[in-house]
């Protein structure tokens, strides 16, 4: 089981990122929240991985630090929640809310994620809540890095909002908010973070 891969940094998308580990291309699948503070393509990368093995493929899902991996291996033992459910709580909250939201029993918080319902929530609760607090997870905020074509910036996070599964109009509406109300200079990760911020309502 492959546990950690270090690499050079080959490509890089909305999910998943490509390494190449001794001349061999590793495809990773990634958090929304964690694409935006990777480094750019020919750098070295070290992600925390967790494999998962179907009948018919062989996944990695991988993590900056490993108490993400932790939180996300504590999702999928949820029944109904798979590691790509999983990878999308994540991709739609980071996991310091995520994990102060199980820990509270806040199912408003929770409903609010793209893809999870009332019944979900609820579940996530009765089966995390005991184990978060026990774990005590913490997980360091990443910072973006600057870059200088605002408008370019702002339609990768349209894009990534619309994956996530928001309605167009809304997700248009917070990136606007948050582009007005984000420190100077804006960032990927920050107008991110801040337009995930107001779809949530906190």
């Amino acid at each position: 089981m492959i546990a950690r891969i270090q690499g050079i940094l080959l490509e890089k998308s909305l999910s998943c990122v490509t390494l190449d580990v001794g001349g061999v291309g590793y495809r990773v699948f990634v958090p929304l929240t964690a694409v935006y503070n990777l480094p750019e393509a020919g750098e070295r990368l070290a992600l925390h991985i967790h494999t998962h093995v179907r009948e018919d493929a062989i996944q990695l899902f991988g993590f900056p630090d490993p108490a993400q991996r932790d939180l996300f291996q504590m999702m999928i033992a949820v029944s109904g929640i798979g590691p790509r459910l999983a990878m999308n709580i994540l991709s739609g909250i980071t996991p310091e809310d995520l994990a102060a939201a199980l820990s509270r029993g806040d199912l408003a918080r929770l409903v609010r994620i793209p893809g999870v319902g009332r019944k979900m929530a609820e579940r996530m609760v009765l089966e995390l809540k005991e184990r978060i607090l026990k774990a005590g997870f913490t997980a360091a905020a990443g910072r973006g890095e600057a870059l200088p074509e605002a408008a370019g910036m702002e339609d990768d996070v349209l894009s990534a909002l619309l994956n996530l599964g928001y309605k167009e109009a809304a997700a248009k509406s917070a990136l606007e908010k948050a582009a007005r109300e984000v420190a100077e200079p804006a960032t990927l990760d920050g107008l991110l973070k801040g337009a995930l911020k107001i779809l949530s309502g906190s």
